[in-house]
């Protein structure tokens, strides 16, 4: 099933995403996922991501469920940050480059020693 985000409404600090899920004979079925606003600066989860993150929920529910009214939970944006905090280190890890550590010979290769 594929997910469209249809739009969002909002009550005080709850946002409601309305997607659509469109099944493999084409068939359409309205979702909706709600975020409480409050929580995402605690767990470092940006407004412009929440879209992609809803979906992300809907593609590991929604077809297995019948209800089509979720929340994006806490516990959910706590896995989200531990996830991205995890992939913060390996990058770093990765960058990291490989220095030999210094020695005193620097340029004796190439000198001829004294006579």
């Amino acid at each position: 099933m594929q997910f469209v985000l249809m739009g969002f409404s909002q009550d005080l600090g709850l946002r409601m995403f309305a997607f659509e899920g469109i099944a493999a004979d084409r068939s359409r079925r309205a979702f909706r996922v709600g975020v409480d606003l409050a929580l995402i600066p605690r767990y470092g989860i940006r407004m412009q991501e929440l879209p992609l993150l809803c979906r992300e929920l809907l593609e590991r529910r929604g077809e297995l469920e019948e209800k089509r009214t979720f929340s994006f939970t806490e516990e959910e944006m706590r896995l989200h940050a531990d996830g991205c905090a995890t992939a913060r280190e390996a990058a770093a890890q990765k960058r990291k480059p490989y220095r030999k550590p210094p020695n005193n010979q620097n340029g004796t290769g190439w000198r001829v020693p004294p006579r």
